[in-house]
């Protein structure tokens, strides 16, 4: 019992895991196409934090 416990854990935080990955896949892009703000992004996007959305801005400019 405990191991199917454990096995829904592991397979929530992997779904978790991998929504993240695509939310800041598509904030890359959006920045990247540079018609939004950062502020606009996180209302599209709100399992990112502003935070993380500034960091990922400076990653894309170092970038350019």
């Amino acid at each position: 019992m405990m191991s199917l416990f454990d096995e829904e854990q592991i397979m929530k935080s992997f779904i978790r895991s991998e929504r993240h990955d695509e939310a800041r896949e598509t904030a890359e892009r959006m920045i990247k196409d540079g018609e939004m703000s950062l502020e606009k992004i996180a209302r599209y996007l709100p399992s990112l934090s502003m935070d993380e959305l500034k960091e990922l801005e400076a990653e894309v400019m170092q970038l350019a």
